[in-house]
């Protein structure tokens, strides 16, 4: 079915079920350990043998000689392949073991695969390298004048920027860096690989079924048809793993050459250098304004690196959407580094732009002596401001989420004077974001069956990594066919379900809730059909349905052999007519100790618009997570590069710090009343990222405000900012 016009009213909008709070219907299995995750499928797979991947010592070069023969004497082991014996494989894939060529550190250069762990991972410390090294870019800061446009980040010349700018009655020209980060998920990377045939099993965590299923094929030269890809349960992934690496490659490699399954998993430590993060970006922001506080000139310039072949962090992306601006003046630079792949993590661009160009805001409005929130609200735009007027946004409430959080907060209390509030040996500050997240959808299908029993059984690719896919489309099954939840079964993350949109880009859970939607709706007509009752006069309630006056239940109509329904949703042009994009606002109070430069969250609020929210428990948990990330990301998150050998140095949770309960204070989230009739039949928007984008700004400005020193290095370390305290007294 194809959306390409304004939803009409339909059975979502009688919110019997949906817009209600519901617990996780997946819940009980989590807590209780019976949600099996890629690792865990021992039932299915009795005899698997273990993998172990070795990286590769450096960063760039070529290995010169390998020596596997200690490894494979070692007990237990069953196999070791290394380039010299492993399969050719399509280059459209994710292919492993190909060449003796370094490209960063880590790369899996040897699978040792043995009757248990721990003999495999013995086994592969036998393992005798010699390497010829080569000299590698691993300081962005000093390549980043070599950077070159790119497609995936177009540039914004609009107007007379120079003229603007230097003409303006107030500007900033500041530039904030932001470090590479780590996804961090809790679940590592793990696969187990199982052939029958020339039939391929790969029980595995990813985000998206059909685009692993793609890969997996494409690296083998197999039809995808003969792929299963299974991702029941997912434990995190905020853009890890939309990506294949080594670990079901070469488990499905080393289980076709063994008649075996394999099953590997990544040791936390290679996580951190063998999959992907967040590039380090560095961007100069130069804001001018006249007396009034509305921008003249909006100028935004991203340097980011990354590997040969792969994409920016699109830092400038918010930029173009967020504040109106006749002269503009916005350009990413992409240069090429030598350090592990960069790709998605958790609102993949607005995430680091937002912490400078939100801190940028608060600079401009010190110049103006206009309040933070009030110079936001002035700058508000109900249209694309690189179009114009042609291009609506479908729904744009920024300007209530500044009023309501302000009210909320107890924004009119904030002094404006930084330094000002001290509570004993704490200066105490607070500060405030905006936030925008653009609203993509995919194409997303499904299947559903109504059983003997009255039982509704909702079938597709959609994954969920934490997010509560599981609970929405049961809702969203309960809603369309008059049933409670509890006798709604939702089955996720088999590629022998219907192609769905997969989890990613907040675009999960609106393309997946109108796959299913649509599903139901046929579902609904052939119920229908085959009920004999008026098509024109009909509702579904308490499992029946119903047409002037008749009831009849659908376990009746549905039989013994029961009824389905199978439909995909499609996507018009509307986003190309509608800007459509979520929106909020984010307050922070903070305290910074006087003596020490220690930084405390004390408590945050963020206030969302983000058209209808499907289920507020899980959507409100979206945001606290997004909230805690963000947090992290201002204050303490960082992969420090080693500039002489090409690697991450903190490669584990001891050393790679986030935040963990006692630095995460009273943190509130209120949505805002919206339904968006452009976006989707639910009227619904992504939240999962929203709740991340600003909410280190909110932070870093509460920092400011709290005791003067305004750090553009992200994070805000104890080092950056006792230097510029005052004096204690």
């Amino acid at each position: 079915m194809l959306f390409n016009s304004p939803a009409p009213r339909n059975p979502i909008d009688n919110e019997t079920v949906v817009s209600h709070p519901h617990v996780r219907i997946d819940g009980p299995l989590k807590v209780s350990g019976q949600a099996r995750y890629a690792y865990e499928y021992n039932d299915e797979i009795p005899n698997a043998a273990y993998g172990f991947i070795l990286g590769a010592g450096i960063a760039t070069g070529s290995i010169r000689s390998i020596d596997t023969n200690a490894a494979e004497s070692a007990p237990g082991v069953l196999l070791v392949l290394t380039y010299k014996n492993a399969p050719k494989q399509g280059d459209d894939g994710s292919p492993q073991l190909q060449g003796a060529d370094i490209k960063h550190y880590d790369q899996a250069i040897a699978f040792v695969v043995a009757e248990t762990f721990e003999q495999a991972r013995a086994a592969a410390r036998l393992i005798k390298i010699e390497y010829t090294k080569s000299k590698g870019a691993f300081d962005l800061n000093a390549v980043k004048d070599t950077g070159s446009m790119t497609r995936a980040a177009a540039d914004t010349h609009m107007g007379d920027f120079q003229k603007a700018f230097s003409t303006a009655a107030a500007s900033v020209d500041v530039t904030y860096t932001t470090p590479n980060q780590s996804h961090s998920m809790m679940e590592p990377h793990a696969s187990i690989a199982k052939w029958d045939g020339d039939k391929l099993t790969v029980y595995m965590a990813h985000q998206i079924i059909h685009s692993a299923q793609a890969n997996i094929a494409d690296t083998f030269g197999i039809p995808q048809d003969n792929v299963r890809v299974v991702s029941a349960y997912i434990g995190g992934g905020f853009g890890s793993k939309l990506v294949v690496y080594a670990d079901p490659i070469l488990a499905a490699m080393a289980a076709r050459q063994l008649g075996r399954p394999v099953k590997v998993a990544l040791t936390r430590p290679q996580i951190y250098n063998h999959t992907t993060h967040r590039a380090a970006t560095i961007q100069r922001l130069r804001l001018g304004a006249g007396p009034d506080g509305r921008l003249t000139a909006v100028g935004h310039q991203v340097w980011c690196g990354n590997q040969p072949g792969h994409g920016p962090e699109n830092a400038a992306a918010q930029t173009k959407l967020l504040y109106p601006g006749d002269n503009r003046w916005i350009e990413t630079r992409l240069s090429e580094l030598d350090l592990p792949i960069g790709a998605a993590m958790r609102a993949p661009g607005e995430a680091a732009g937002l912490l400078a160009l939100e801190c940028a805001m608060d600079e401009l409005a010190e110049k103006l002596n206009i309040d933070p929130v009030e110079l936001r609200i002035r700058n508000d735009i109900q249209y694309d401001p690189e179009v114009g007027p042609s291009r609506p946004f479908s729904t744009r409430k920024l300007v209530q989420c500044m009023q309501t959080g302000a009210e909320r907060f107890g924004w009119s209390k904030r002094n404006p004077k930084p330094g000002q509030v001290r509570n004993g040996e704490w200066l105490v500050g607070i500060g405030v974001a905006a936030a925008i997240r653009n609203n993509p959808v995919r194409p997303s299908g499904a299947r559903a069956t109504i059983d003997r029993n009255g039982i509704l059984t909702i079938e597709t690719q959609q994954t969920d990594i934490g997010t509560g896919s599981y609970t929405i489309l049961a809702m969203i099954g309960a809603e369309m066919l008059g049933l409670p939840v509890d006798s709604v079964r939702v089955k996720l993350g088999d590629s022998d379900f219907p192609e769905a949109a997969g989890s990613g880009g907040s675009f999960g859970a609106n393309s997946s809730s109108t796959g299913v939607y649509y599903t139901c709706s046929a579902l609904r007509d052939e119920i229908v059909r085959r009920s004999g009752l008026n098509t024109t006069d009909v509702s579904f309630s308490d499992g029946s349905v119903i047409s002037q006056g008749r009831s009849i239940r659908l376990a009746d109509i549905a039989g013994d052999a029961g009824i389905s329904a199978e439909e995909k949703a499609e996507f018009g042009d509307l986003q190309k007519k509608f800007a459509q994009a979520a929106f909020g606002a984010h307050f922070a109070e903070v305290g910074v100790d006087i003596a020490t430069g220690e930084i405390r969250v004390r408590r945050m609020l963020s206030v969302c618009a983000a058209g209808r929210i499907i289920n507020p428990m899980t959507a409100r948990s979206q945001c606290l997570g997004g909230m805690t990330m963000g947090i992290g990301a201002a204050l303490m998150e960082e992969c420090i590069v080693d500039k002489r050998y090409g690697y991450f140095v903190n490669h584990d949770l001891a050393e790679y710090q986030v935040p963990v309960h006692a630095d995460i204070p009273d943190l509130d989230v209120v949505f805002l009343d919206e339904v968006d009739d452009q976006s989707s039949p639910i009227r619904a928007k992504g939240i999962g990222e929203l709740g991340i984008c600003g909410v280190g700004a909110a932070v870093a400005n509460a920092v400011y405000n709290a005791c003067g020193v305004r750090v553009r290095d992200y994070p805000l370390t104890m080092d950056k900012i006792i230097a510029g305290l005052p004096p204690i007294g």
